[in-house]
Protein backbone atom coordinates (compact mmCIF):
# COMPACT_ATOMS: atom_id res chain seq x y z
CA UNK A 1 0.00 0.00 0.00
CA UNK A 2 1.09 3.39 -1.03
CA UNK A 3 1.92 5.77 2.02
CA UNK A 4 0.22 9.37 1.95
CA UNK A 5 1.88 12.34 1.17
CA UNK A 6 3.05 14.12 4.46
CA UNK A 7 0.81 17.05 4.90
CA UNK A 8 3.02 20.16 3.88
CA UNK A 9 0.40 22.60 3.86
CA UNK A 10 -1.84 23.32 6.83
CA UNK A 11 -5.66 24.40 6.66
CA UNK A 12 -7.55 26.47 9.39
CA UNK A 13 -10.33 28.79 9.01
CA UNK A 14 -10.99 31.41 11.83
CA UNK A 15 -13.37 34.15 11.93
CA UNK A 16 -13.97 34.04 8.38
CA UNK A 17 -10.42 33.81 6.66
CA UNK A 18 -8.53 30.38 5.66
CA UNK A 19 -4.91 30.43 6.10
CA UNK A 20 -3.23 28.23 3.94
CA UNK A 21 0.04 27.40 5.63
CA UNK A 22 3.42 26.33 3.56
CA UNK A 23 5.01 23.76 6.07
CA UNK A 24 7.41 22.17 3.56
CA UNK A 25 10.60 23.51 5.45
CA UNK A 26 13.23 20.46 4.95
CA UNK A 27 12.83 21.78 1.30
CA UNK A 28 12.37 25.39 1.72
CA UNK A 29 8.48 24.78 0.65
CA UNK A 30 9.76 24.12 -2.73
CA UNK A 31 6.65 23.61 -5.26
CA UNK A 32 6.57 19.49 -5.10
CA UNK A 33 3.76 17.80 -6.52
CA UNK A 34 2.09 17.25 -2.52
CA UNK A 35 2.61 21.17 -1.96
CA UNK A 36 0.69 21.96 -5.40
CA UNK A 37 -1.78 19.16 -4.41
CA UNK A 38 -3.00 20.39 -1.33
CA UNK A 39 -2.45 24.13 -1.81
CA UNK A 40 -5.22 23.77 -4.63
CA UNK A 41 -7.15 21.37 -2.32
CA UNK A 42 -7.15 23.87 0.27
CA UNK A 43 -8.12 26.81 -2.22
CA UNK A 44 -10.90 24.36 -3.53
CA UNK A 45 -12.10 24.02 -0.10
CA UNK A 46 -11.85 27.58 0.73
CA UNK A 47 -14.28 28.55 -2.49
CA UNK A 48 -17.14 25.75 -1.09
CA UNK A 49 -17.29 27.11 2.59
CA UNK A 50 -19.79 30.23 2.68
CA UNK A 51 -18.27 30.58 6.05
CA UNK A 52 -14.63 32.07 4.08
CA UNK A 53 -14.59 35.04 3.38
CA UNK A 54 -11.02 35.86 2.62
CA UNK A 55 -8.08 33.41 1.54
CA UNK A 56 -4.29 33.54 3.50
CA UNK A 57 -1.13 32.29 2.02
CA UNK A 58 1.47 31.81 4.85
CA UNK A 59 4.20 30.14 5.35
CA UNK A 60 6.62 28.46 8.39
CA UNK A 61 10.47 29.02 8.47
CA UNK A 62 12.40 31.50 6.56
CA UNK A 63 11.21 30.59 3.18
CA UNK A 64 8.36 31.36 1.93
CA UNK A 65 8.93 29.45 -1.17
CA UNK A 66 12.33 28.57 -2.96
CA UNK A 67 10.56 27.78 -6.15
CA UNK A 68 10.19 24.37 -8.32
CA UNK A 69 11.75 21.16 -6.45
CA UNK A 70 14.59 20.80 -8.45
CA UNK A 71 15.46 17.37 -6.54
CA UNK A 72 13.81 13.82 -6.76
CA UNK A 73 12.09 14.15 -10.70
CA UNK A 74 11.62 11.23 -12.45
CA UNK A 75 11.40 10.73 -16.33
CA UNK A 76 13.28 13.36 -19.04
CA UNK A 77 13.64 16.69 -17.75
CA UNK A 78 11.64 18.10 -20.40
CA UNK A 79 8.66 15.64 -19.25
CA UNK A 80 9.29 16.73 -16.17
CA UNK A 81 8.90 20.29 -16.60
CA UNK A 82 5.95 20.27 -19.07
CA UNK A 83 4.15 18.37 -16.12
CA UNK A 84 5.23 20.68 -13.26
CA UNK A 85 4.35 23.63 -15.77
CA UNK A 86 1.36 22.44 -16.31
CA UNK A 87 0.09 22.07 -12.67
CA UNK A 88 1.61 25.59 -11.88
CA UNK A 89 -0.29 26.77 -14.70
CA UNK A 90 -3.55 25.39 -12.95
CA UNK A 91 -2.85 26.74 -9.48
CA UNK A 92 -1.96 30.59 -10.43
CA UNK A 93 -5.45 30.34 -12.57
CA UNK A 94 -6.81 29.21 -9.34
CA UNK A 95 -5.94 31.82 -7.06
CA UNK A 96 -6.83 34.43 -9.89
CA UNK A 97 -10.05 32.82 -10.12
CA UNK A 98 -11.14 32.14 -6.80
CA UNK A 99 -14.07 34.47 -6.00
CA UNK A 100 -12.57 35.85 -2.74
CA UNK A 101 -9.53 37.54 -2.09
CA UNK A 102 -6.48 35.83 -1.79
CA UNK A 103 -3.99 37.83 0.59
CA UNK A 104 -0.26 36.49 1.11
CA UNK A 105 1.66 36.98 4.70
CA UNK A 106 5.57 36.52 3.68
CA UNK A 107 8.29 37.35 6.60
CA UNK A 108 10.78 35.38 4.65
CA UNK A 109 12.66 34.36 1.37
CA UNK A 110 10.64 34.41 -1.85
CA UNK A 111 12.17 32.79 -5.05
CA UNK A 112 11.13 32.04 -8.61
CA UNK A 113 7.94 30.04 -8.57
CA UNK A 114 7.09 31.65 -5.53
CA UNK A 115 7.13 34.91 -7.27
CA UNK A 116 4.64 33.80 -9.43
CA UNK A 117 2.89 32.91 -6.11
CA UNK A 118 2.77 35.87 -4.51
CA UNK A 119 1.97 37.72 -7.92
CA UNK A 120 -1.31 35.63 -8.14
CA UNK A 121 -2.38 36.69 -5.13
CA UNK A 122 -4.14 40.40 -4.76
CA UNK A 123 -2.47 41.81 -1.56
CA UNK A 124 0.83 40.86 0.01
CA UNK A 125 2.23 41.69 3.00
CA UNK A 126 5.51 41.45 3.18
CA UNK A 127 7.63 41.65 6.60
CA UNK A 128 11.37 43.23 7.54
CA UNK A 129 12.79 39.20 6.82
CA UNK A 130 11.56 38.86 3.20
CA UNK A 131 13.74 39.02 0.31
CA UNK A 132 12.78 37.97 -3.33
CA UNK A 133 14.92 37.38 -6.45
CA UNK A 134 13.65 36.13 -9.98
CA UNK A 135 16.46 33.35 -10.12
CA UNK A 136 15.85 31.36 -13.63
CA UNK A 137 18.54 32.99 -15.61
CA UNK A 138 21.10 31.77 -13.20
CA UNK A 139 20.00 28.27 -13.91
CA UNK A 140 20.05 28.41 -17.49
CA UNK A 141 15.91 29.22 -17.78
CA UNK A 142 13.14 31.95 -17.75
CA UNK A 143 10.67 33.26 -15.43
CA UNK A 144 7.92 31.88 -18.17
CA UNK A 145 4.34 31.13 -16.88
CA UNK A 146 5.53 33.32 -13.84
CA UNK A 147 5.97 36.00 -15.94
CA UNK A 148 2.15 35.99 -16.55
CA UNK A 149 1.51 36.68 -12.78
CA UNK A 150 5.01 38.87 -12.18
CA UNK A 151 5.35 41.40 -14.72
CA UNK A 152 1.56 42.74 -14.02
CA UNK A 153 3.22 43.74 -10.66
CA UNK A 154 6.54 45.13 -11.27
CA UNK A 155 7.39 48.46 -12.68
CA UNK A 156 8.98 47.58 -16.17
CA UNK A 157 12.13 49.15 -15.43
CA UNK A 158 11.93 46.74 -12.32
CA UNK A 159 11.03 43.75 -14.55
CA UNK A 160 13.54 44.49 -16.30
CA UNK A 161 16.57 44.61 -14.13
CA UNK A 162 14.91 41.38 -11.83
CA UNK A 163 14.20 39.48 -14.74
CA UNK A 164 17.83 39.62 -16.13
CA UNK A 165 20.02 40.18 -13.34
CA UNK A 166 18.59 37.46 -10.62
CA UNK A 167 19.49 39.86 -7.91
CA UNK A 168 17.96 39.64 -4.44
CA UNK A 169 15.93 42.85 -3.57
CA UNK A 170 14.16 43.73 -0.24
CA UNK A 171 10.58 44.08 1.19
CA UNK A 172 10.52 48.31 0.26
CA UNK A 173 12.01 47.49 -3.00
CA UNK A 174 9.37 45.13 -3.74
CA UNK A 175 6.31 47.65 -2.11
CA UNK A 176 7.90 50.27 -4.40
CA UNK A 177 8.01 48.49 -7.45
CA UNK A 178 4.78 47.10 -7.00
CA UNK A 179 5.88 43.63 -6.65
CA UNK A 180 4.21 43.54 -2.54
CA UNK A 181 1.09 45.67 -1.45
CA UNK A 182 2.67 46.65 1.88
CA UNK A 183 6.33 46.30 3.44
CA UNK A 184 5.73 46.47 7.28
CA UNK A 185 6.94 45.83 10.48
CA UNK A 186 4.03 43.35 12.14
CA UNK A 187 2.35 41.33 9.13
CA UNK A 188 -0.19 39.89 11.62
CA UNK A 189 -1.23 43.42 12.64
CA UNK A 190 -1.82 44.56 9.14
CA UNK A 191 -3.40 41.49 8.34
CA UNK A 192 -5.97 41.88 10.98
CA UNK A 193 -6.65 45.70 9.84
CA UNK A 194 -7.08 44.41 6.27
CA UNK A 195 -9.49 41.05 7.02
CA UNK A 196 -11.84 43.62 8.91
CA UNK A 197 -12.16 45.66 6.54
CA UNK A 198 -12.81 42.89 4.12
CA UNK A 199 -15.38 41.53 6.16
CA UNK A 200 -17.38 44.72 5.45
CA UNK A 201 -17.58 43.86 2.02
CA UNK A 202 -20.29 41.45 0.74
CA UNK A 203 -19.36 38.35 -1.17
CA UNK A 204 -20.82 39.47 -4.13
CA UNK A 205 -18.99 42.90 -4.38
CA UNK A 206 -16.15 41.21 -3.30
CA UNK A 207 -15.88 38.55 -6.31
CA UNK A 208 -16.74 40.63 -8.50
CA UNK A 209 -14.75 43.75 -7.79
CA UNK A 210 -11.53 40.60 -8.08
CA UNK A 211 -13.08 39.80 -10.98
CA UNK A 212 -12.52 43.45 -12.62
CA UNK A 213 -8.61 43.39 -11.39
CA UNK A 214 -7.80 40.39 -12.78
CA UNK A 215 -9.31 39.79 -15.76
CA UNK A 216 -6.70 41.38 -17.92
CA UNK A 217 -4.05 39.03 -16.24
CA UNK A 218 -6.43 35.89 -17.31
CA UNK A 219 -6.71 37.41 -20.80
CA UNK A 220 -2.91 36.72 -20.67
CA UNK A 221 -3.28 33.29 -19.70
CA UNK A 222 -5.59 32.31 -22.18
CA UNK A 223 -3.26 34.26 -24.83
CA UNK A 224 0.04 33.21 -24.25
CA UNK A 225 -0.20 30.39 -21.56
CA UNK A 226 0.33 27.44 -24.56
CA UNK A 227 3.54 29.12 -25.80
CA UNK A 228 4.92 29.80 -22.52
CA UNK A 229 4.40 26.65 -21.46
CA UNK A 230 6.23 25.00 -24.50
CA UNK A 231 9.35 27.04 -24.29
CA UNK A 232 9.53 26.18 -20.50
CA UNK A 233 9.67 22.69 -21.40
CA UNK A 234 12.01 23.54 -24.33
CA UNK A 235 14.83 24.83 -21.72
CA UNK A 236 14.42 22.59 -19.14
CA UNK A 237 15.45 19.71 -21.85
CA UNK A 238 18.45 22.15 -22.65
CA UNK A 239 22.37 21.97 -21.87
CA UNK A 240 22.67 24.74 -19.65
CA UNK A 241 19.51 24.21 -17.77
CA UNK A 242 20.97 20.47 -16.75
CA UNK A 243 24.37 22.45 -15.75
CA UNK A 244 22.71 25.02 -14.14
CA UNK A 245 20.02 22.77 -12.07
CA UNK A 246 23.27 20.39 -11.31
CA UNK A 247 25.21 23.44 -10.33
CA UNK A 248 22.65 24.54 -7.80
CA UNK A 249 21.96 21.08 -6.63
CA UNK A 250 25.81 20.62 -5.99
CA UNK A 251 26.12 24.39 -4.61
CA UNK A 252 28.73 25.55 -7.40
CA UNK A 253 29.00 28.03 -9.83
CA UNK A 254 27.91 27.06 -13.54
CA UNK A 255 30.19 27.20 -16.09
CA UNK A 256 28.88 30.40 -17.28
CA UNK A 257 29.19 31.91 -13.91
CA UNK A 258 32.87 34.57 -15.04
CA UNK A 259 32.53 36.60 -11.18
Amino acid sequence: MTEPDPVVVRYVVDHGAATLTLDSPHNRNALSVPLLTQLSRGLVDAAADPAVRAVILAHTGGTFCAGADLSGSSGSAQETAAARTRDMTALLRQILELPKPVLARIDGHVRAGGMGLIGACDIVVAGPASTFALTEARLGLAASIISLTVLPRLSPRAAARYFLTGERFGPEEASSEGLVTLSVADTDAVLVELLAEIRACSPQGLAESKRLVTQRILEDFDRYGDDLAARSARMFGSEEAAEGTTAFLQKRRPWWDIR
